[in-house]
């Protein structure tokens, strides 16, 4: 990421480093392949971060596991695929709760728009966004369009949202319009 990326007033250090974690339980029991975890992973390492995963495990406390250990790992996000629907077996945003300390509804509200503006089911997503410690942890759907959808809203802010975590000023974003409040 370069400091243009981050926007001005940057606290520059170390490239940020991402982790991509895939919820499913059919795709961690090898019955088809994750097409969701690498779409992300692409794109995190397009924003400049260097990326771990995808980590493919199955939903519920499993992601949980996956997430304290990114926590701990020091990663500035973290971002899963899948499990944030509403049949029985979606529980990633359950165990996403568990791990962060507060939360960021502006982002998954954002996410859900995207989609809204192409799909009505996209309203059925659960997914939470939220910080645990210094780590930025945000729910994808599972769908390959979810993910699109997703990640037109996070190029736009994941930059500035590390930035914001490891000590950054508040500068006025690259292309912002409006006034200031």
């Amino acid at each position: 990421m370069t400091d243009a990326a981050a926007g001005s007033g940057s606290a520059a250090g170390p490239s940020p480093r991402g982790l991509v974690v895939t919820a499913s339980n059919r795709a961690s029991q090898g019955v088809y392949a994750d097409k969701g975890g690498p779409l992300l992973a692409a794109a995190l390492e397009e924003l400049g971060f260097a990326v771990d995963g995808p980590r493919v495990v199955p939903d519920g406390d499993p992601v949980e596991q996956a997430l304290r250990e990114g926590v701990a790992a020091g990663y500035d996000v973290i971002l899963t695929t899948g499990g944030t629907g509403i049949s029985p077996t979606d529980r990633t945003p359950d165990a996403t709760a568990r791990v962060l300390d507060y939360e960021v509804p502006g982002i998954p509200q954002a996410i859900r728009a995207e989609g809204l503006a192409k799909v009505p089911t996209a309203a059925l997503s659960r997914g939470l966004a939220g910080v645990a410690g210094r780590t930025l942890i945000v729910n994808l759907p599972g769908s390959t369009g979810g993910v699109r959808d997703g990640l037109a809203v996070l190029a736009r802010i994941l930059p500035h949202a590390v930035d914001q975590l490891r000590g950054g000023d508040h500068p006025r974003p690259a292309g912002a319009t409006g006034s200031e409040s």
